[in-house]
């Protein structure tokens, strides 16, 4: 199979959860500073999940231009990956209406961890379908990036029990550290043009 439909699945998918994440902001129901302050944690929460979906939506383009073809285990693990970023709306939330509670953070957080476990299965998958010379192998080299981020998660869902905000920080850094596209990939890319005459 072509890549094109998973990718076009993928991208339907991920406008989907933007658009369900924004309509659970709602304006004040008065016209004062106070007001609007009241929902800024839950417009912070839209805004760092926006970012957390939009850097997968980013990296997932990416990597499937290093995919030429697809496999039905890649098709699934494509599934389970759309599956957990389904769910970061619902964590987004929660976690704004109740923002400095310990049990939302860590939901919140724990949506973030099974993302990147599910992002990391998909990105194995892909690399063991394209055999020893997997081009998105090469890419990739050592994926420190790829290694920290869910152990931040985890001490981010630790931390929810200690200090909320500590875990909101965490979070934000996270998102910082993979805010830039994957420079590995597009490298990769080059280098392929470039050998093609």
């Amino acid at each position: 199979m072509e890549r094109d439909r998973l990718t076009a699945f993928s991208d339907g998918v991920i406008a989907v959860i933007i658009t369900i994440m924004v309509l659970d902001l709602h304006a004040p129901q008065s016209t004062d500073i106070g007001a609007l302050l009241a929902i800024a944690p839950t417009f912070l929460s839209y805004l760092l999940s926006f970012i957390y979906v939009a850097i997968y939506w980013n990296n997932h383009h990416h990597f499937f231009q290093l995919v030429p073809h697809v496999t039905g285990g890649i098709l699934w693990s494509n599934l389970h990956l759309l599956f957990w970023l389904s769910l970061i709306p619902f964590a987004t939330g929660w976690v704004g209406e109740h923002s400095g509670t310990p049990l939302p953070t860590a939901i919140y957080g724990a949506s973030l961890l099974m993302t990147a476990i599910a992002w990391f299965i998909m990105q194995t998958t892909i690399i063991r379908a394209q055999g020893t010379e997997s081009a998105l192998r090469q890419a990739l080299g050592r994926d420190l990036k790829g290694k920290i981020a869910p152990l931040l998660y985890l001490a981010g869902i630790a931390m929810a029990y200690v200090a909320t905000w500590a875990s909101d920080l965490i979070y934000a850094a996270v998102a910082l550290l993979w805010l830039v596209p994957d420079r590995r990939i597009e490298a990769k890319l080059d280098q392929e043009a470039g050998a093609v005459p």
